[in-house]
Parts: C-alpha cells; structure tokens; sequence
C-alpha cells in the first residue's frame, strides 16, 4: 500500500473498505456495550427486546450529540502525526484497516463465547498497535512515537472505573436492602412476567441513562476514526471544520506564536513542524471556504502554488502534536507549558470536529447491533455471573452507578468501558447481597481483560507493519 495515489480508484475503493470495517466496528460494539445497558430491562420483562433496543439507540444518540467528540479525538491523539497524515499525501489506509480488523475481530470472538468483552480496550490496544507498529518502520524510539502520558491517563481510567463501578454498585445496593423493603425488588424474574409498575419504571430510567451515558462515552469512540475515513473519502468537503472560523481566521497568529514554544521544546520531529508553521502562515483565510486544489490561485495577492485542504489540516495535526509534546516537556516553564496547551485547544477545532450526520450514523450502527446480537451478554449478565439470578435491585444499582461514572468520563474525555463498568457493578451487588459470584465466568471476563490489550496491540502492530513497509 505503499504507492496508493490519492482520488485514484484504489484509494477510493479501499477507504470505502475502511468505511465498512468501521461501521461493522461500532456495530459489534452494539453486540458488547450497549447490550449491558438493556441487560436489566429485557431479562427482568421490563421491556421487550426491540423496544428497549430502539430506546437504546436513540438516548445513545442524544448522548452523542449531548458529550461533544472530546473522547473521540483523545483516542485519535494516541496515533502519531505521520500515521494520521501520510508524508507521501496517500490515505492513511494501513492505519484504519490495522485498527479495525484488530478490534472486530476480538470483539465478534469474545462475543461468540458470550464474554463482556469491552470494546473499548479493543479499539484502544488496536490504536497502540499501530504507533508501535509505525515506530519499527521508522525505527524511531518507542518514547518518540507512541505517547506514553496519553496512554497512561486511558489506561488508568480504565483500571479504575471497574474498581469504583464494584465498589459503589455493592454499596449502593446495601443501602437499599437496609432502606426499601418491597420484596419485589429483591426477586428474580419469573418466565414472560414482567416486575411491578414502579420497579419496572425504575428499570427503565437506568436503562436509559446507562444508554445516555454510553453515548457520551463509547459511542464517540469510533466517530474521530469514521472522520479520518471520511476525510480521506472526501477530502475538500472534511478536511477542515467550516465551524471553526474563529480558529481558522486567527490560525496564521497562533502557529506563529507556537513556533518558539516547538522550537525549544519538541521532540525529534519538531523540525518537520516548524516547516508546517512557515507553510500555514503563508495560508490565507480565503483558501478554507473554496474547494482549493494545488495550482490554483483565486487572486494575484495568493501564493501561486496552493495547498489543498488536506495539506493544510496535515501541517495542522504536526503542530498540534508538538504542542502536546510541548506542553508535557518538564524543562519548560509552567508558564511556557500552560501557553503550549492554550494554543493546542485553539488550533485542535480547526481539524477536530463531527458533522451531525456522522454521529447519526454511530449511533444508528449502535443501535442495529444491540438490536441483533444482544442475547449472549444479556444472559451471561442475569444468569451466568452470580451464583444467584440477578434482581431488579441488583441491576437498578448497578445501572445508575455506572451511568454516573460514564457519563462523567465522557464529560471529561476519559475513555472508559461500558461493558467492565456494568460487569463490575453486578458483582458488585452479588457480594453485597451476601450470594458469590460465578468464578468460572469471572474468570473468562477476568481473562478477556487481561489478554485483550496485549493481543490487539501484537495483532495491529504486525498487520500495520506488513501493510505499511
């Protein structure tokens, strides 16, 4: 792939291909995710399948709309600038296929053997994968091309959000044994007989706001990736956010404020990035709302030789990630580090951005997975988990821990699971209501956690390199 022309046939044909592979992505992730927030509601008769599918989807897209891109993007910037924007202008093809073959088919295999598997580790150890893989081809330092400090801060959330889901799910639930005594939300579903009115109605809300909350979270996991394919598909259209006019017209002012700060602090490919710099000062305001192409001039007062959309959104992405670079070099002042990601968040919307139809379309992938593949995990989450059936109580606690702590993620821009959150919490209720858990299914979970990550990012490193050398 490594002579792809842009606009050719091939290029076309093969982003198409990755548009595919990305909505077949978000819709097995229907399968994992969002099965664990209608879990409660279908195996308890609250709600019938499709129904509680299609609420699913539609808070799922209100989530999406409601929590902005900024969990999308904080899982695009763990790629390095050349993996994102190919030096040789060609689509970033190798990328997009490495990283969901990977994450598919991890997650079709977990869901085939009914595990909660989480979708997010999946697409975010296909995402390291990649930048390793791109650090053997360029043999540069690991430390140079995967960005550790952005890898940490996800994988530390998502350590640490089962933890809380286990603990204040348990918590929870001990609070409303001791408070609320209705026998009927302490007792398994009988077969087709759905629970009372106001345990049913209470089922309902955290369904909804486990799919609110998923929204906000994983559902804008895959959304910053669609836009790389889009971009690539049609490149004068998205390459660039027309939203963005403040950034776009103050661009000139503020890469060249960034050039010191790049300069003094970047890593090795800072040099690359200040040729950026000189190349976007040159870049006149007028060139964002026409469809330029290389060789045009719109006035005599343009440089003679334009750059295309894409050009400018690549030289774009190079000073963002030495601004990043910047803005994380201990040597600099606090200062210094302050003014590198001030500049950072007012140039990132220029090239960062959703349009509303892209959203739709995660959602509504979303939505048709859970809709078709949601039977495995809903059975492994009521029936298979605890030694015990699970309980309306034990659900609702679950449920409305783990909304909190998903939606406050995504409000954040943390990555987080859906699916360990939720597992954990109804383990959490199991050890709470004094019953144990299903250690031979714990285990498989256990397992899939562990393993996923190692084996996404071995997978995507190997596939990217043999793709890309």
């Amino acid at each position: 792939m490594l002579s792809i022309v842009p606009a050719s046939p091939l290029a076309v044909g093969l982003l198409v291909f990755c548009l595919v592979l990305v909505l077949a992505f978000e819709f097995a992730n229907g399968f994992h995710d969002t099965a664990n927030a209608v879990a409660t509601v279908i195996y308890t008769n609250s709600m019938r399948p499709r129904p509680a599918a299609i609420l699913s989807g539609i808070m799922n897209f209100i989530g999406v709309a409601v929590g902005g891109i900024s969990v999308a993007y904080a899982l695009v910037e763990l790629l390095p600038p050349d993996v994102l924007s190919p030096p040789d202008g060609s689509p970033a093809v190798p990328m997009l296929v490495a990283v969901f073959s990977t994450a598919l088919a991890w997650n079709v295999l977990t869901w085939a053997f009914g595990i909660p598997n989480s979708s997010s580790h999946c697409i975010i150890g296909s995402l390291i994968g990649v930048a390793v893989g791109d650090a053997l081809i360029t043999a540069r330092p690991m430390d140079g091309t995967v960005d550790w400090s952005q890898v940490w801060n996800v994988l530390r959330a998502l350590a640490i959000s089962p933890i809380l889901g286990l603990v204040g799910a348990g918590l929870l639930y001990f609070v409303v044994r001791r408070l609320i005594h209705d026998p009927h939300l302490y007792e398994p579903p009988r077969d087709g007989e759905p629970p009372t009115r106001w345990v049913r109605s209470l089922l309902i809300l955290t369904c909804t706001s486990v799919s609110f909350s998923h929204g906000t979270n994983d559902g804008q996991k895959s959304i910053g990736l669609i836009m790389l394919t889009i971009i690539g598909l049609m490149p004068a259209q998205y390459a660039l956010n027309p939203m963005a006019q403040d950034g776009i017209a103050q661009l000139a002012e503020h890469v060249r404020n960034a050039e010191p700060l790049i300069r003094q602090y970047g890593d090795d490919e800072k040099n690359r990035a200040v040729q950026a710099v000189a190349r976007l000062q040159q870049v006149r305001p007028e060139q964002f709302a026409a469809n330029i192409t290389p060789g045009d001039a719109t006035d005599a007062s343009m440089p003679a030789i334009q750059p295309t959309k894409s050009a400018i959104r690549d030289d774009v992405y190079r000073v963002v990630s030495e601004l990043k670079v910047a803005g994380g070099n201990k040597a600099a002042s606090k200062a210094e580090r302050a003014s590198a990601t001030k500049l950072r968040e007012a140039i990132s919307p220029v090239v960062e951005y959703a349009p509303w139809w892209v959203r739709i379309l995660s959602a509504v992938c979303l939505g048709l997975g859970t809709m078709i593949g949601y039977r495995r995990v809903v059975l492994t989450l009521g029936e298979r988990l605890g030694t015990t059936h699970l309980t309306p109580a034990q659900g609702a606690s679950a449920e409305l821990v783990g909304a909190g702590l998903i939606a406050t993620a995504g409000f954040t821009g943390l990555p987080v699971s859906t699916t360990h959150i939720i597992t954990s919490g109804i383990a959490g209720t199991m050890f709470g209501s004094g019953s144990s858990v299903n250690r031979g299914v714990v285990m498989r979970i256990l397992a899939a956690w562990v393993f996923t990550l190692p084996i996404t990012v071995a997978a995507a490193a190997g596939l990217f390199y043999m793709l890309d050398s």
